[in-house]
């Protein structure tokens, strides 16, 4: 079977870090390109209505996907990315503003799933699953990457982080070049979905606790900030923070498909939403730096082992003509619960209250998870017994 070239993987991977980039590369630079773009009451919604429009929109990105192929639905989304991202630089008032940041979260969501569509084009199998897992590495090191280059080149004009979001072109350039337009033929596809879904997760589960790890993941990133500056450091010591967090999440990612071939997916979603727990319960009592940061380390693995599981898991519970659809639908649940996070300052009772109500839910997660697997334990091995018998 053909592969794909090293630098036709690599611009995939290129193309998985706008994913996040869409919010990431406005907030080092939140009030002044707020100011500029004349929406001082509304900044936040910079970073957050990306989220919001991918949501509303996935579902015709989904069908697009399905119709015209992932391929041409990625080069348009990677040309309209770029152009749409620069555009709000001409833009001024709420309305033309967050409109504008909408829309380009519905060509995000287009982005991700197309994506990722190819990279299940390309890849079988345990390849497969080391790809996905190098791709929520791209997006976090992406993460990492754009919050340096948005603070530093936010601190010399408001408007120069909005030229990266051209960047998008330069990576349009690499897939014409690296990606071939025709894949190989898969011959051993996920189209016996119904074999798939009888043991683990359904395709609505999976979406489901897509979304509880993004809430539960984003709430630490939402309130870490507010919690750090009332014990008195400062905006730098917050940014590196929330830097290492993604750095672990790239080495947890790296390990997931090593540890995934020793346990069940649903055994290993439950580690990763008690490493979620862990996280929280070391924010809400951290009075000092080394507790930041080993909470800081299992929010990292957390991430590390669920986004990147619950992707393959979609992909591999998909029938190839409706995978851009049911990708689509992961991409929803991804930034549904990025936008969910929005309202978790409106948790009464302060910061502690939040961290504590996120690790609640995590653990009561990962309850589920191991009574979900110990069920499906025992309704395996019942036809056995009775045959036995």
């Amino acid at each position: 079977m053909t592969r794909l070239s090293k630098l036709g993987s690599f611009s995939l991977l290129c193309i998985a870090s706008l994913t996040i980039m869409v919010g990431a590369l406005v907030a080092p630079g939140l009030l002044s390109i707020s100011n500029a773009l004349g929406i001082n009451e509304y900044a936040v919604w910079l970073v957050t209505f990306p989220a919001l429009g991918a949501v509303l929109f996935a579902p015709i990105a989904g069908k697009s996907i399905d119709k015209f192929g992932a391929y041409r639905a990625l080069i348009v989304g990677l040309i309209l990315y770029g152009a749409m991202g620069f555009a709000v630089y001409w833009l001024n008032g709420p309305w033309f503003v967050l409109s504008n940041r909408i829309l380009l979260g519905g060509i995000t969501a287009v982005v991700m799933a197309s994506s990722t569509v190819l990279i299940s084009q390309w890849y079988t199998g345990n390849e497969r699953l080391s790809m996905i897992a190098k791709q929520g590495m791209a997006i976090e090191l992406g993460g990492v990457l754009f919050l340096f280059l948005g603070g530093t080149l936010a601190s010399i004009n408001w408007a120069y982080p909005l030229s990266l979001y051209l960047i998008a072109w330069l990576f349009l350039l690499m897939l014409l070049l690296f990606v071939p337009r025709k894949h190989p033929s898969i011959t051993v596809e996920a189209e016996c979905d119904n074999n798939q879904t009888q043991q683990g997760l359904s395709l609505h589960q999976v979406y489901l606790f897509a979304t509880m790890a993004m809430v539960i993941f984003f709430t630490a990133i939402v309130v870490l900030p507010k919690s750090m500056v009332q014990q008195g450091y400062n905006e730098a010591q917050v940014g590196n923070l929330l830097a290492f967090i993604s750095l672990v999440a790239v080495v947890a990612a790296y390990f997931m498909p090593k540890v995934a071939k020793h346990m069940s997916a649903t055994y290993l979603l439950a580690v990763a939403f008690v490493a979620y727990a862990l996280a929280h319960v070391g924010f809400a009592n951290a009075n000092g730096m080394p507790i930041l940061l080993i909470g800081a380390v299992f929010a990292g693995i957390g991430f590390g082992f669920s986004i990147p599981l619950l992707n393959h898991m979609t992909v591999e519970k998909s029938a190839a003509n409706v995978r851009g659809k049911n990708l689509s639908y992961f991409t929803m649940a991804v930034f549904g619960g990025q936008f969910i996070t929005s309202f978790v300052e409106f948790i009464p009772g302060g910061t502690t209250v939040s961290f504590s109500a996120a690790m609640l839910l995590a653990s009561i997660v990962a309850v589920i998870l191991v009574a979900m697997q110990l069920s499906d334990n025992k309704s395996f091995s019942k036809p056995a017994t009775e045959k036995k018998s």
